[in-house]
């Protein structure tokens, strides 16, 4: 039986991550790269929304990769797994950089001022198309994570899956100290967004942990811990680092940080299992959608950041409201035209010829 409660974890955690970068478009805590400030407040209380989502949603994402890749594994052989990934994954961050994301590059390196008159043509080129990676890191990564893990299945030969369907409560509480560690090492300096370390740790406790369902039920039995101890941790992070930089070091290696992140994502997998395991209408619909979504969004939301909000053609107001607009309305048209163009919906979907029906 489909596990409806992953589907929609997926598609709810894209419809944050969009919230999210709204949010963060706008940020009053000089984080780079984004138009940053645009109205008159001393201090933007609405950027705690930012606080509340990011220590969570990149964990969680990569749990519910971990499950899904040992779900579709369970039916299918390693070859198979590597080519529906490399499809799905690599091919959209390669080749779709050229076929469509340079267009994404080309906004993100004119919001940040990246290029001067002074670089060489070869260099904006490879600049733009290089900044076109934006959002595809996360595919970028499990892609290579998902290489990793076929290797790691022919040295395991399930002895250890086996062993981590015995996960208790206590363990599954013990292993936030195994994710502070994990989010202390492999991180990259510059571009922050790749933690290796943490990102691949979370991803095979998805595939040996999280995808039993006797561990499952341990979560849903235990939710209301796991959702009381995330509120708490959430007002005290908020709390604690409000107005810092909450995406750079120090911050992201804090224990505040990584175990709310941590307990947040068995709170909302235990809660999806218990209550959210539905299927209608309207979650097949955003579920199906959900890949195009996170692939297009922040486009419509750095044009309007880029073309509307920095020159001051609109109120701040206005231009949250039109980014969330384009964000969500100019993703799923986007996603709608070029899933329909055959040679681009590989490109940039990775949608193959033989339209695979599996999510990522």
């Amino acid at each position: 039986m489909r596990k409806h409660y992953l589907d929609n974890i997926r598609w709810v955690t894209v419809v944050m991550v969009v919230i999210y970068h709204i949010f963060y478009m706008y940020n009053g805590e000089g984080i780079l790269g984004v138009v940053g400030k645009i109205t008159s407040q001393d201090v933007q209380y609405q950027d705690i929304i930012q606080y509340a989502i990011y220590p969570w949603i990149m964990i969680l994402l990569f749990i519910v990769s971990g499950i899904s890749s040992r779900l579709y594994l369970d039916r299918h052989t390693d070859k198979e797994f590597i080519r529906s990934r490399t499809t799905k994954l690599l091919v959209p961050c390669t080749v779709g950089l050229f076929a469509f994301q340079f267009i994404q590059g080309h906004i993100n390196v004119s919001i940040a001022g990246a290029i001067g008159p002074e670089m060489p043509l070869i260099g904006r080129i490879i600049a733009t198309i290089a900044s076109g990676i934006s959002v595809l890191w996360y595919i970028q990564m499990l892609w290579l994570f998902s290489l990793a893990l076929v290797l790691i299945r022919k040295i395991d030969k399930d002895r250890l899956w086996n062993i981590c369907r015995r996960t208790g409560i206590i363990v599954i509480l013990l292993l936030s100290a195994a994710v502070w560690g994990a989010g202390q090492i492999l991180n990259t300096p510059v571009i922050v967004v790749y933690r290796f370390g943490l990102y691949f740790f979370v991803f095979l406790l998805g595939y040996f942990v999280f995808s039993h369902d006797e561990v499952i039920d341990v979560l849903k039995k235990w939710f209301p811990l796991f959702a009381a101890a995330s509120v708490v941790l959430c007002a005290f992070f908020c709390i604690a680092f409000f107005g810092y930089n909450y995406a750079d070091n120090p911050v992201y290696k804090t224990p505040l940080f990584l175990g709310y992140g941590y307990f947040a994502s068995m709170a909302i997998l235990g809660g999806m299992a218990r209550f959210g395991d539905v299927s209608n209408g309207f979650t097949e619909w955003m579920s199906k959608r959900s890949y195009g979504l996170y692939i297009f969004h922040y486009l419509g939301i750095s044009a309007v950041a880029l073309y509307l909000a920095k020159p001051g053609y609109v109120p701040a107001t206005a231009a949250y409201l039109l980014s969330a607009l384009a964000g969500f309305a100019g993703a799923y048209l986007l996603n709608a035209l070029i899933s329909r163009i055959p040679f681009w919906r590989w490109a940039v979907l990775g949608i193959s010829r033989k339209k695979e029906k599996k999510d990522v």
